[in-house]
């Protein structure tokens, strides 16, 4: 759980008294100001949220924020409230920083982005790469780098998978530094090699390269909207709410047209709840 404006409860009291403010249990403008500047002065990412990593340094200690839930708070025009009991509540909470960082200004932007999210992280469920192949998996996925008969000195190590397939290339360096396995997939889209780590964490202001963890765990949602974003996918969503707009959108994100039924079977169910 976190702590941001128009949460309330005792843990907000507790904040707001290490913050010498009126301790009135409301996390209002004033309060996300006071924590902003904390966490500026205190070496943080200034965002006016607490999480995990605020609250330790804050009070020394690690605690489970005990605020029953994040309150879904409305992003414009879009009707996030109706998402409730379709897709998870954690990442219903992340939408609106992300609709306002990435440019997911209307619900036919959100319905495509969501379709894709939900179909490539399995239900929003899996946030990084998994790469544990057998020697067969090896062969069919990645040939061109397991000739012969080397995929048996690989299969079932992600570590060596990652660092043989991504070493070289996207910034990471070779197979030996072992950058491709740090800079694997990760996120809702899976965010890849360190090119691209470093221009998400330049745009989001924190250190994703020392880090690369905070893609999965901080920002999936926001990792992907900035592939969509950084990829210009958003001029093609705006092309309509059709079977060829998200087959397009696919092929963009895919690679290719896996699992097309699934996703626009989900487009549709978002954008009918959110239009």
């Amino acid at each position: 759980m976190i702590l941001k404006n128009g949460s309330k409860g005792e843990d907000v009291k507790k904040l707001q008294a290490k913050l010498g403010l009126g301790a009135d249990g409301v996390f209002g403008p004033g309060t996300e100001a006071a924590v902003k500047k904390w966490q500026a002065a205190n070496g943080l990412t200034a965002d006016g949220i607490v999480g995990e990593g605020t609250w330790t340094k804050m009070f020394g200690e690690k605690q489970l924020i005990t605020e029953p839930s994040t309150p879904i708070v409305n992003a414009g025009p879009l009707k996030l409230e109706n998402l409730k009991g379709h897709i998870p509540d954690a990442v219903i909470a992340q939408i609106p920083d992300a609709a306002k960082k990435f440019n997911i200004t209307n619900p036919l932007r959100l319905a495509h982005f969501l379709a894709q999210c939900g179909h490539e992280s399995a239900g929003f469920k899996a946030v990084q790469e998994n790469l544990n192949y057998s020697a067969d998996g090896l062969k069919k996925i990645f040939p061109k780098y397991f000739p012969g008969n080397l995929a048996e000195g690989y299969a079932r190590n992600p570590e060596k998978i990652a660092s043989k397939v991504y070493g070289g290339r996207m910034g990471n360096g070779d197979e030996t530094t072992k950058e491709g396995f740090k800079f694997r997939g990760r996120g809702y889209i899976q965010l890849t090699g360190k090119d691209n780590y470093t221009r998400f964490a330049k745009f989001i202001g924190e250190d994703t390269v020392s880090n690369p963890d905070l893609v999965a765990t901080k920002y999936p949602l926001a990792s992907a909207a900035f592939f969509f974003d950084s990829n210009k996918l958003w001029d093609i969503c705006d092309k309509g709410a059709d079977d060829a707009t998200v087959t397009a959108v696919t092929k963009r994100v895919n690679g290719g047209t896996i699992g097309l039924a699934d996703r626009i079977k989900h487009f549709k169910e978002y954008f009918g709840l959110l239009k």
